[in-house]
């Protein structure tokens, strides 16, 4: 599993996933939207911690440095 994942990438997906995790756990967002977002969360920290993303192998798309 080669990185394809830059610093950048890797931090807005990381601030994304907390402010999804503070909308939900402080009620902003609830019910089957909020149980989604969170799994979406959950997916951006876990892409985030490996700098790999299989979203972005059938683009082409590579963010880190070359």
């Amino acid at each position: 599993m080669k990185k394809n994942m830059g610093t950048i990438d890797k931090a807005i997906r990381i601030v994304v996933a907390v402010v999804i995790g503070v909308l939900f756990y402080t009620g902003v967002i609830a019910g089957v939207l909020g149980i989604v977002l969170l799994v979406l969360a959950a997916v951006f920290v876990l892409t985030s911690l490996v700098s790999f993303c299989p979203l972005y192998l059938p683009f082409g798309i590579n963010t880190g440095k070359k």
